[in-house]
């Protein structure tokens, strides 16, 4: 690993009032006990009234702390587009804001950042979800993975540390949660050095999932379909 690695953490926050803060607070924890040298970013995709709040007293309480805002919400994937581009460090760290993954368990990805690897892939021990959200989203896996012909465990576990100079090669244009695919898929065509490293995932406790209902799952598939004819079919892979 590089001795204290320079890092970019970035959260996309879209009505995460009950958890942003203490991912805030728990990464600067992780700094201090690793001895990092880091900025974070909170990307705010239009969050209403009650995460606004929120937002503002960590504005208080960590001045250090970025606030990028998005008037109106762009989407998952323009929330990820706008964490990427406000990086500036060597290795940009991203998860969601709603903590259904422990940020300590950065130390872990951290640990496999050595000099011939690229990108540290998170994959969930076990998913912490509904058994229809657990279902669901075991098949989006396997579509996913045959139709892209990707290796990885886990394609959609935003739970990932990243070289900054991976951007400078690759170009995300999704809007959608369809830029996870697109991402990986992007990546592994590249030839990008890929390391996966098991972390664990857990229940919601505030929100809900913005993915799991029927017209949301049918626009993804429309727009997998999409993505899958540009990068496959017409290997636009840049």
């Amino acid at each position: 690993m590089d001795p204290k690695p320079s890092i970019s953490v970035f959260y996309p926050c879209y009505n995460d009032w009950g958890t942003i803060g203490s991912m805030v607070l728990l990464t600067e924890q992780t700094f201090r006990r690793l001895g990092m040298d880091g900025d974070i970013t909170i990307v705010d995709d239009g969050s209403r009234e009650k995460t606004l709040a929120a937002l503002a007293e960590i504005e208080r309480e960590f001045p250090n702390v970025r606030i990028v805002r998005h008037p109106k919400n762009r989407g998952y994937g323009g929330a990820l587009r706008t964490g990427f581009g406000a990086a500036t460090r060597e290795w940009i760290f991203y998860t969601d804001g709603d903590a259904q993954y422990d940020v300590r368990e950065l130390e872990l990805l951290l640990a496999h950042a050595g000099p011939d690897v690229d990108i540290v892939q998170g994959y969930k021990i076990a998913r912490g979800d509904p058994m229809h959200r657990r279902i669901i989203g075991r098949i989006y896996h396997w579509i996913v993975k045959i139709a892209f012909a990707l290796p990885y465990r886990d394609v959609d576990c935003d739970f990932r540390l990243i070289r900054r100079s991976v951007f400078d090669k690759i170009t995300l244009t999704r809007d959608s949660g369809v830029i996870c695919v697109e991402m990986m898929a992007k990546i592994h065509r590249a030839g990008f050095r890929c390391v996966e490293v098991p972390v664990h995932h857990y229940q919601r406790t505030y929100g809900k999932s913005q993915f799991f209902n029927f017209p949301r799952i049918a626009r993804t598939l429309w727009q997998l379909a999409g993505l899958w004819v540009e990068i496959v079919m017409l290997r636009r892979a840049g």
